[in-house]
């Protein structure tokens, strides 16, 4: 479906082809939700669910006052606009902000309780553990998340690892929401190569191996810059939509995202949380009190 009212969407500074064989919108599963079989079925073809609603709006909006309250604190915010609206100061660059997760206790209980563990117990059929790092991005207008697969980034526990990525605040086009391309889950040369590869991992045998174990040099696990170039060469078509308060959007390890560029005056809210069964192996550096992440800690050496 080609979306004539908006036509300039753009990803990464790149503008995205909004014709319908290149772009359409995100496949609401929420319908499925009192059918689980129905609900793994759709997550097994599309690499993703869309649910809108799922979580309580009311909820989501105290999480927001929360975090606006303390960017306002900060400096970040235009004073001349409701603090709720989280109008950017001019000039104002930021992206990723986990450190406001934990100054949210109103978050950890939206998302590590009550309706998102309800759903995974279910559709994992099981006990189920969500990794204890909060992924929060507060992003400044400008331009998104790169290309990727989460698999670089999380990936030395299980490949059955789920992301939920939940707007804080509605997302129209110009905010810029998250994409999924079109199928990229059942891509073979992703999953068996790109999708093996972890950000924290380097080449022992190489000369720059010191340089990589040190910190000074690092992969940001981007699987591509170029949304436009990528979509071409994998086919498919680039899925989004405009998010309401409440809506979530669940993919696997494998599925490639990006998000469009926040052409807004506002900052765009927004976390991903992390699910999988408790009876799974989990990736350490993502568990704890204080989790290593990608820190040196987490760093390791292979052969090559």
């Amino acid at each position: 479906m080609f979306i004539p009212h908006n036509p300039l969407l753009r990803s990464n500074g790149y503008e995205l082809d909004c014709h319908p064989e290149a772009f359409g919108y995100l496949k609401d599963s929420s319908d499925l939700l009192s059918y689980p079989d129905e609900l793994r079925f759709r997550m097994q073809e599309d690499g993703y669910l869309y649910l809108r609603g799922l979580l309580n709006s009311q909820d989501v909006w105290q999480v927001r006052q929360e975090i606006a309250v303390c960017l306002a604190a900060e400096g970040c915010l235009n004073p001349d606009f409701p603090i709720l609206d989280c109008i950017a100061k001019p000039g104002l660059r930021m992206n990723f902000r986990p450190d406001l997760a934990v100054q949210s206790p109103t978050l950890k209980k939206l998302l590590y309780t009550g309706r998102l563990m309800e759903l995974f117990k279910v559709f994992l059929e099981g006990n189920v553990r969500h990794l204890d790092y909060t992924w929060l991005r507060a992003v400044a207008p400008g331009r998104g998340t790169h290309v990727h697969c989460d698999s670089v980034y999380m990936g030395r526990g299980t490949d059955k690892l789920y992301t939920v990525w939940t707007p804080l605040g509605d997302i129209s086009w110009d905010l810029g929401g998250l994409m999924i391309l079109e199928n990229s889950h059942r891509l073979e040369t992703i999953k068996n190569r790109y999708g093996q590869m972890d950000v924290d991992s380097y080449c022992a045998t190489k000369r720059t191996a010191t340089l990589y174990a040190s910190g000074k040099k690092s992969w940001n696990g981007a699987l591509s810059r170029n949304p436009v170039s990528l979509r071409s060469r994998y086919g498919g078509r680039w899925l989004s939509t405009e998010f309401k308060v409440g809506d979530v959007l669940i993919f696997s390890m494998f599925t490639i995202h990006a998000s469009l560029d926040n052409r807004s005056s506002a900052i765009r809210l927004s976390t991903d949380s992390r699910y999988q069964l408790a009876s799974e192996p989990v990736d350490e550096r993502w568990v704890g009190s204080n989790p290593i992440g990608h820190s040196l800690a987490g760093r390791r050496s292979r052969i090559c």
